[in-house]
Parts: structure tokens; sequence; C-alpha cells
């Protein structure tokens, strides 16, 4: 490591903001500095940061001053958000994780995404979406030959008015029969088990994939830390993953979780929803399968299901009465 010299040195500067036009008290007390933070938090010209930064300065003091927190408590806190960025990468989101078992991302995500009529509900993102999926043509698959038991997706895109949407662009990826995804892997050389289509003229889509499988989210880390001193399981029911986007329509993400699988119920980010639990059909018939593109013939599990996307004028009205039901 090279020396830095010290005429290389300039002196230390400020952010450019100047002091505050109010005088503050000296913080002796405890209740003199959450005051003195909340005053100063008034500053924030924009006005959603001033409100979402009070509200937050004022829940994160609250909780220090309810749990009687320790210094060696808080250090710990701050150890462990430090390891859980430290840990994430390009291809590993364990920030997203952490959310994800807190169940704050399925929270943001019911409150932006409330139902309407008979749209199609929306499900947690998860960790493993990747911007790097191979586009595939209809009835193509995601999945390379060997990754898992043979499955076929299928339906339309709709309006809510019954209506086919032609064109909509839309992302799906999976486990593979081992519960991984292709980002877990170290020899990863592609995308696999992930692709991205586009809905034909009649709203019809339509792929190849596996049969995804239940698998429990990385515990190597610090979330699988947290999990286990909370005494809870890492497991995640087994579902495919679909997010369709459609010019003038609030963008869909979402997931399908087969019936039967015993870890519904509990999902450890709370991404099941009962709308989007959904049968398998099991189709034993070899021309049928090959017929499909299944090089290897034999049965394959039929996954039917109609995608309903809400126009950004309908989410913006239903956003605009979930947030008056929320103020009553």
């Amino acid at each position: 490591m090279s020396e830095r010299k010290s005429t290389d040195v300039h002196a230390a500067v400020s952010n450019g903001n100047p002091p505050p036009d109010f005088e503050l008290p000296y913080p002796d007390r405890p209740e003199v500095i959450t005051a003195n933070m909340l005053k100063l938090v008034e500053q924030t010209k924009d006005p959603r940061n001033r409100f979402v930064f009070k509200v937050l300065i004022k829940h994160l003091h609250q909780f220090v001053n309810e749990t009687d927190l320790t210094t060696d408590e808080w250090m710990s806190a701050i150890l462990f958000l430090t390891r859980v960025g430290q840990t994430s990468t390009a291809l590993r989101q364990e920030m997203i994780l952490l959310s994800d078992v807190l169940g704050v991302s399925a929270l943001v995500d019911s409150l932006n995404n409330p139902v309407v009529g008979g749209a199609t509900e929306n499900s947690v993102l998860g960790p493993f979406f990747t911007e790097d999926a191979a586009d595939v043509e209809l009835g193509d698959s995601i999945a390379s030959e060997g990754k898992g038991d043979y499955m076929y997706v299928e339906g339309r895109i709709l309006t809510t008015k019954g209506e086919p949407i032609p064109d909509a662009i839309i992302d799906t990826w999976e486990t593979d029969a081992n519960g991984y995804y292709d980002t877990q892997y170290t020899d990863r050389a592609h995308p696999d088990c992930r692709g991205r289509l586009r809905s034909a003229k009649d709203g019809r889509y339509g792929y190849r994939a596996v049969v995804p499988v239940s698998y429990p989210i990385p515990g190597d880390g610090p979330v699988g830390e947290f999990l286990r001193a909370m005494g809870r399981h890492n497991m995640r029911p087994n579902h495919l993953h679909m997010m369709v986007e459609a010019p003038g329509f609030n963008k869909l993400t979402t997931a399908f979780y087969p019936e039967g699988d015993k870890w519904l119920s509990s999902d450890c980010v709370f991404g099941v929803k009962k709308s989007l639990v959904v049968s398998l059909k099991e189709i034993n018939d070899d021309d049928e399968a090959r017929k499909r593109g299944f090089p290897k013939g034999g049965s394959f599990k039929l996954l039917s299901y109609d995608l309903v996307l809400v126009t950004e004028e309908e989410h913006r009205i239903s956003r605009m009465h979930m947030d008056e039901e929320l103020e009553e």
C-alpha cells in the first residue's frame, strides 16, 4: 500500500450545509436528545422525506427507551446489520432476506398493492430475482434438461374487464429440484430456471418449466442466525415466481404456490396468499408431453392460471381508498 505524502492531504471540509438557525439545548438528558433530533429533522426540504424521517426517528427512539437498550446490545445490533450488508453480493441479497423474514417486505407489498376486484394478488419479490434472464419464445423452456420434473405453465394476461393484454413482458423464475436457485451455485455459467417472454396477441402465454420444491432460505449468514435465535424455521413452500409488465398497467409481482405443501401456512417470508395457492394437474400422456416440447416425453404437471392486471388508474384509486380507510 502506497503512503500518502503530507503535501497530498487537503483540509477536511463540511458537507456545505450551514448550522441551524435556531438554538438547541445541550443533550444532557435522554428526552432532550429525542426532542433535538425531531427539531432538526424539520429542516428536511422534501415533505415526504421529512414525514418518513420524523416517524422513523420517533419510533426508533421509543424502541430504545421501551427496551432500555444496553450499550452492548446496541453494538451487537450494529455489528449484525454490518454483517448483513457485508454478506450481500451482486447475486445474494441478504438485506432483502432480512426485510422478508421480518415481514416488512410483505407488509410494504400489501399496503402498496390493495386487492382490486378479480385482479391477481401480489406476492413478495424475494432475494433471487436477476435482470439477466434469457428471452424465450412461447412454448420454450426456462429450465435446462435434468433440472427437475416436467411442468408446463400456461394462461392469459387479462385486464379486470377480461380483455387480453398483448405483448406483456413476463419474467419468471424458480428453484430446481434440489431446492436451489441458479444464483446459489458457485459455478453458475448462465441463467437457468428463469426466463423472459411476451404474451401473444390474444394475451396467451405458455412455457416449459420444472416442478419447484420447498426449500430453506440461506441459513449460513446473519439472517439465518436471527431466525435460529427466534426459534423459527427457514423454509419456504414450493412456488413459481412471475412478474408481469405492460404499458398503462401496474406492474404485477406475484408467485404461485402448489397446494399440499406443509410449509404453506408458515412461509418464513409471509408470501403466501390464499388466492395464489394453485392446483397442478397431472398429465399422463407421452404424446402430449412430446407435443409440448418435453424431450423425454412421459408425464408432466400442468399449471393453468390467468393473470389479471390492474390499470395504473385502477391502482391509483385503490391506493387512495386504502389511505382513506387507514386514516379513519
